[in-house]
């Protein structure tokens, strides 16, 4: 296990801050939608099922391209997906805001979900293969750190620009509303991404699998030193396959010919981390609020805040999840957001009352709310928040690992679209309180989900933990 006073950590970090421009883009991109939903409605007149695709129609697209992303970076390397990736972000943000109609809107939001669903599972994954293993919890956590605050400069870029222009659908700079600048914002971090992605070199794992282990031994000397970077290639050479490309069928046991469980694993954390209602909160932030009684400007400023917190509780993450351990955080993190989930549903359902253009509740009320949502939020970026993407980024053997990546990807994404698609729906028929109630509920199965499946990765080399998993 190589020590932290053997490595280059300056560059370590500098090249896991590029890749997590990925996920700064992926929280970007996730919380712009969250201003413009009135906006896009009205703009495009679409009803509350169309408005529900329009928002959760990127969703699809991260779901395809977090199963592809994988497979491709496991043919192409991972560094040209990122690439690729860094492109359709910027060519998205452009056309997102341009858009005349939904499906026009739809298309453009399809081609940035490709690019957040595969910077959402090569951003990690490109940082766990880059990093020490006794820090790699805290490095791989900056994806999360990168995707909160990609959350919150969205809030607060969509909070200043509403106000400036006096509303979301109102003309702000030559001829154009507020809610297409929104989206073009976007363009500044997405060219950022991809120019500073063409200069940070392959994944080693990458290099040693295509029988470049010369350029994978210079590339950890570069993070390391030249002794060091031998013995990482030597081990890894023992856990990845040197004879030909990895193929989908590797993720299944060639003892028991059944799926290994630790894709199932793998995919029930992706799954549970959205389960609990996150994205709700992320992308019909704005609209939970105003049903709550807040104005259109107080719900904007009550995302920014919520996001801050996500910054707060993330970063102090990142110093707690190499040394209490992944395990730990997702089971205090499980029941923590049960417990603020099932405040928010009590409140909501004893307070709200029904009302022509939707729910009203007293200001006292209003308070707990937001403080109920403010806790669900700070036990979120401490735990399952940053700590999945951890696992996620560490827990797949070698062999399978852009496989595994692929399917928990896609199924986090595609529980994500359920999630973001129903809830309008559930708003209108039964009503925050159950909703919330729903969600909590899952909270519950997640905290029993980790106790019983997840094993700890803490402080353990890939290859170490590649190994456990054969």
């Amino acid at each position: 296990m190589l020590k932290t006073s053997k490595n280059n950590l300056p560059r370590v970090i500098m090249l896991s801050a590029v890749a997590s421009l990925g996920g700064f883009l992926f929280g970007f991109d996730s919380g712009v939608i969250n201003g413009t939903v009135d906006a896009l409605q009205r703009a495009f007149n679409s009803d509350a099922i169309g408005t529900g695709f329009n928002v959760a129609s990127v969703l699809l697209g991260c779901a395809t391209g977090a199963f592809f992303a994988g497979m491709l970076a496991d043919k192409f390397g991972r560094k040209y997906v990122l690439i690729a990736a860094g492109l359709a972000f910027i060519i998205s943000a452009w056309g997102s805001g341009i858009s005349s109609s939904s499906a026009e809107f739809v298309v453009y939001r399809l081609l940035g979900g490709l690019a957040v669903g595969a910077a959402s599972i090569l951003s990690p994954a490109y940082i766990g293969e880059i990093a020490p293993p006794n820090i790699r919890g805290r490095l791989i956590s900056l994806q999360q750190l990168a995707i909160v605050l990609g959350l919150f400069f969205a809030f607060f870029s969509n909070y200043n620009l509403a106000t400036a222009a006096g509303s979301t659908s109102s003309e702000l700079w030559w001829g154009f509303d507020a809610w297409q600048w929104m989206f073009w914002i976007e363009l500044i971090p997405a060219s950022v991404f991809f120019i500073c992605l063409l200069f940070i070199p392959e994944s080693p794992r990458y290099l040693v699998a295509v029988n470049k282990a010369e350029k994978a031994t210079k590339v950890l000397a570069s993070i390391t030193n030249l002794e060091n970077a031998k013995k990482q290639v030597e081990e890894i050479s023992k856990t990845v396959l040197h004879e030909r490309k990895p193929r989908f069928s590797d993720i299944i046991n060639k003892k028991t010919k059944k799926i290994h469980p630790i894709v199932w694993i793998g995919i029930g954390l992706a799954m549970l981390q959205t389960f609990t209602g996150i994205d709700v909160v992320f992308y019909y932030g704005s609209v939970l609020w105003q049903a709550a009684g807040f104005t259109e400007a107080d719900a904007l400023l009550t995302n920014v805040i919520i996001g801050g917190v996500n910054i707060g509780f993330t970063i102090l993450a990142i110093f707690l999840v190499d040394r209490i351990g992944r395990k730990r955080l997702l089971l205090i993190g499980g029941l923590g957001q049960a417990v603020m989930l099932l405040l928010l549903a009590v409140v909501f359902t004893v307070s709200a009352e029904e009302a022509s253009q939707g729910m009203e509740m007293s200001g006292s009320m209003g308070i707990m709310a937001l403080l109920a949502a403010i806790g669900f939020i700070a036990f979120f970026g401490l735990t399952w928040g940053p700590v999945m993407w951890v696992m996620l980024g560490e827990m797949f053997p070698n062999k399978f690992r852009g496989t595994a990546l692929a399917l928990a990807g896609m199924s986090n994404w595609l529980a994500n679209f359920l999630v973001t698609i129903t809830f309008p729906v559930l708003l209108a028929n039964i009503g925050l309180g159950m909703s919330y109630g729903i969600y909590a509920a899952f909270g519950i199965v997640a905290f029993l989900f980790v106790s019983r499946y997840v094993n700890e990765t803490k402080g353990k080399t890939l290859e170490e933990i590649s190994l456990e998993q054969e």
